[in-house]
């Protein structure tokens, strides 16, 4: 695979040759758009005669891509290449995808840096140009199905990530009252410490009882245990702890539900 600095060389002598080889180079996409896509707006370039002005600029809010995809149209534009500049490209191809134009989308890395291109404006009609002579190759984006689940994927990722957060925060708050839960259960998020995390939320401070709802499977004595589960108990580190089994719990929730999602979506 050619390394970043090798790929610019290459664009580098891609370029001076379109320059001076233009007139034989042919052209395979001759409906093709170019767009810069940015955070607060996106400049799109189309083919010389199509338009008064050939490059336009849009903000980045729905109507203005709506009053984009009007202009393209109207333009007879069929095919459109961006780069993928952060997540900022995500409506535009989308929404450019339902309109019925195909879409390109290509390695922001394989046409920056390129000597000549000082502005914007450049930039769109550079891309457009490249995609008209199909010297640009389309990053892979699978199916919008796939795309879909991939979306949910992610975040239920997130969530388990956000899930784990709390789950620190349980740990820290057991520790400040000198509760060593570990000793007894090897999962203080298993059915059995959470009983006894929700036990001592209750307002349950005998360690003996709080012992007695352990895994029977526990090979630590029944004095180790007890002693583990005896705390210094504070107020402010029970609030911690109900806070952040609280959270910890809409996070449970909040994966279910996306299991349920995803569980809906996969089905034929």
């Amino acid at each position: 695979m050619l390394t970043l600095s090798v790929r610019c060389i290459f664009y580098n002598l891609l370029f001076g040759f379109f320059m001076t080889q233009s007139s034989s180079i042919k052209i395979v996409n001759p409906d093709s758009a170019g767009i810069d896509i940015g955070a607060s707006s996106h400049f799109v370039a189309v083919p010389e005669g199509r338009d008064t002005h050939t490059v336009r600029e849009f903000q980045c809010y729905t109507p203005d891509i709506k009053q984009m995809i009007y202009w393209l149209k109207k333009c007879r534009i069929k095919t459109v290449v961006m780069e993928s500049t952060g997540s900022y490209w995500i409506p535009v191809f989308e929404m450019l995808e339902q309109a019925g134009f195909e879409v390109n989308l290509v390695d922001a890395h394989h046409v920056k840096n390129i000597r000549g291109r000082k502005s914007d404006v450049i930039d769109c009609q550079w891309l457009q140009q490249l995609h008209s002579y199909g010297l640009l190759a389309a990053a892979f984006r699978p199916e919008d199905k796939m795309v879909e689940l991939r979306g949910y994927l992610r975040q239920r990722s997130m969530l388990i990530e956000s899930a784990a957060m709390h789950i620190n925060r349980m740990q820290k708050a057991l520790v400040q009252m000198n509760i060593h839960l570990q000793n007894a259960i090897s999962d203080i998020t298993g059915v059995t410490g959470m009983s006894i995390i929700k036990a001592i939320l209750r307002g349950e401070r005998n360690p003996k009882e709080l012992a007695e709802m352990r895994d029977p499977r526990c090979k630590q004595p029944m004095k180790v245990i007890e002693s583990s589960l005896e705390g210094n108990y504070r107020e402010e580190h029970l609030f911690s702890l109900k806070q952040a089994v609280d959270a910890y719990d809409f996070y449970q929730k909040q994966i279910q539900d996306c299991d349920e999602t995803i569980k809906k979506n996969s089905s034929p």
